[in-house]
């Protein structure tokens, strides 16, 4: 069985039913650990959460599914990636986004995307795992939460965390079967989640959210069920041309909601991987055990689609690399969503987000063997030119930024799983700065940021066609109104009838749209600094984390140096380039792409750094004497500064 096949989604469904149908590996005396707060996740937040109770003088231990920290920074993504506005960043967070990976950095020293590619996630790791040492944190490996015992006399507080011990196999992923049940128990008076799929959140038994709400719920633009994109003639029946036969893997059946109605989709998860063609580093994909050619025949229909309409072979090679490895973000691939298909199944995040142990393990694995698979098929398959096929079938997993699991990250990019339910919604209304928090931790900045939810077929004018549903980036990376917007204290704190000690700066209380404009690891780290700071306070106060004095907090937040305020009079926006405000113009062009020093940039020079944006040269290069100069690349920026859909007007008119 191909589990990322949609026809067979519905059976983890079943499987998490029966999670821990095993041996029975409890223990008989758990190992006990006390402190003043548990934290549940070595994540950016996490860890700067821990190091915040630690710098007050309190004691903090983090317990970690696997035997790695930085969650997704230390998986491939890059620190400055998802920071738009570097000026509304504060704290803690404010110094380690630059520092992260990057021991040669100054104040003076000019970003780019050269210096992000650059950027080892290896290196991550060990980065934070020295600020883990320099505040004597101690975490505990291998251990993913079991359940949550109550106090005594009060069933709304969190007595003690009980956790599995079950390490991750030597490829990274995380396992059904633990080595023994129940053998950690940690007992603190605070605990925060800060997991991406907020398990300990779900164990202490609060209200969560999953899914998308509908238009109604909020009164959201864009909530709910949305128009599919992208639609492209390719069949997708067994049989081609008769629905009868059954469809394809990859593509499923509307579920005939309209337009605006919730349901219980949410968008793709991925790889963020490395890759190489160097014997020196390369590690093999394989194949998966269950590898059937068949499950990938909309790739093989897709690619054949793609053949007709890019017949040169430089434009078809791009829309390809689309397919697989994806699109190359800063050095690590990530998915294209511009492609119909890229490199993770579509779709099946609905049954992580709200699922057990069992159905986590079978979607982050059916997460590595589509992607193992795929780069199987556009190896192999005789649809695939030979030229491309040639090229993938060179590319292996880059051992060098994960070598204990032979190139695979240790991190599905979990976008989004359970979110709280708590005292504050973070919407899209926050998002376009329609509201007024009185209790701000942190701001935010980013756009509506959605990767597909569903890929699905319907008939248009008589013709069969797939589309994908649900994507969206509503105001590109800097938001819908380039400005920041406020976090609220209560959206990271539970309902106070269902628990007064537990903290939730990753997995906070925000709707689909919220959440995905919030969903940025500086948000997380900040939040996680907040969470800390909240946690010694109520401490201090002796008192429900909800009820902790708002006005003394607030002082704390504004000590720790946490920005809180956005001021559009005051306030200016800042990239966090330093000098690199020229990093657009020529002067930034020849310094990232002119290896040659010639004073202009050809077009390998271009593609070589410029990927995904080869397509560029071609427009840039007015004078078509295959070298872009000063004045050209003016121009194109001029334009772009005109343009906020600069990319879809080019595509269809140039630069007119």
């Amino acid at each position: 069985m191909n589990i990322f096949c949609q026809r067979q989604c519905i059976i983890l469904s079943i499987l998490s039913l029966v999670a821990f149908s095993g041996t029975n590996t409890a223990v008989a005396q758990p190992e006990t650990v006390e402190a003043d707060v548990c934290i549940y996740g070595a994540t950016p937040s996490g860890i700067l959460a821990a190091v915040a109770v630690q710098r007050a003088g309190r004691s903090a231990v983090i317990v970690e599914p696997s035997r790695w920290v930085g969650g997704i920074l230390g998986s491939g993504l890059k620190p400055m990636q998802d920071c738009p506005n570097y000026a509304a960043t504060g704290g803690m967070t404010r110094g380690l986004l630059k520092s992260l990976g990057q021991p040669n950095w100054t104040g003076d020293r000019t970003e780019n995307r050269r210096v992000l590619a650059e950027i080892s996630p290896k290196r991550i790791r060990e980065d934070f795992q020295k600020l883990l040492a320099e505040h004597k944190i101690r975490v505990i490996f291998n251990h993913r939460i079991a359940g949550c015992t109550q106090q005594a006399g009060d069933k709304t507080a969190i007595q003690a965390a009980l956790f599995d011990r079950a390490p991750f196999d030597e490829l990274g992923t995380p396992v059904v079967e633990p080595e023994a049940r129940e053998a950690l128990r940690v007992a603190a008076r605070v605990y925060i989640d800060a997991s991406y799929e907020g398990d300990l959140l779900a164990k202490a038994g609060v209200s969560y959210r999953v899914g998308r709400e509908s238009v109604e719920e909020f009164g959201e633009e864009f909530a709910g069920v949305q128009p599919p994109v992208g639609l492209t003639p390719v069949d997708p029946f067994q049989t081609p041309g008769d629905p009868n036969s059954g469809l394809l893997c990859g593509v499923e059946k509307d579920h005939g909601k309209p337009l605006g109605a919730a349901d219980d989709y949410t968008q793709a998860y991925n790889f963020r991987y490395y890759t190489t063609s160097d014997p020196a580093h390369r590690a093999p994909f394989g194949v998966p055990k269950d590898y059937r050619a068949e499950d990938y025949e909309l790739v093989g229909r897709y690619v054949e689609y793609l053949k007709q309409q890019h017949p040169r072979e430089k434009d078809l090679r791009q829309r390809l690399i689309g397919i697989f490895p994806g699109w190359k973000n800063s050095g690590e691939w990530n998915y294209q969503r511009s492609s119909l298909i890229s490199m993770s199944p579509v779709g099946i995040s609905r049954f992580y987000a709200d699922g057990d142990v069992a159905a986590h393990v079978k979607i982050w694995q059916a997460h590595r063997d589509y992607l193992s698979g795929l780069h199987h098929f556009m190896s192999s398959d005789a649809r695939v030119p030979e030229f491309y096929r040639q090229e993938v079938a060179e590319l292996g997993l880059d051992k060098r930024p994960h070598p204990e699991t032979a190139g695979w990250p240790h991190q599905l990019y979990v976008r989004v799983s359970r979110r709280l339910a708590g005292r504050y919604t973070v919407t899209a209304h926050d998002v376009y700065n329609k509201t007024e928090i009185e209790d701000p931790i942190c701001l935010a900045q980013y756009g509506i940021d959605v990767y597909p939810v569903r890929r699905i077929w319907l008939q248009e004018k008589g013709q069969t066609m797939v589309g994908l549903e649900g994507k969206m980036f509503v105001g590109g990376s800097k938001g819908p109104t380039n400005q920041p917007y406020p976090i609220a204290y209560r959206a990271i704190t539970p309902k106070q009838e269902e628990c007064t000690n537990l903290l939730v700066p990753v997995c906070f209380s925000a709707t689909h749209l919220g959440y995905a404009s919030a969903r940025m690891e500086p948000v997380f780290m900040i939040c996680g600094e907040s969470a800390g700071i909240a946690a010694c306070q109520a401490l201090a106060e002796n008192c429900a984390v909800q009820d902790i004095d708002a006005k003394a907090y607030r002082q704390a937040l504004e000590r720790a140096g946490q920005k809180l305020v956005w001021d559009p009079a005051m306030d200016r926006p800042d990239s966090g380039m330093g000098k690199a405000a020229d990093r657009y113009s020529m002067a930034g062009l020849l310094r990232e792409c002119d290896t040659d020093n010639n004073g202009t940039v050809s077009q390998t020079e271009w593609s070589e750094k410029k990927s995904p944006y080869e397509w560029l040269f071609e427009i840039i290069d007015t004078s078509k004497d295959g070298q872009i100069v000063a004045s050209e690349y003016q121009a194109f920026q001029e334009y772009k500064a005109k343009h906020s859909d600069w990319q879809k007007r080019i595509k269809t008119a140039g630069l007119k």
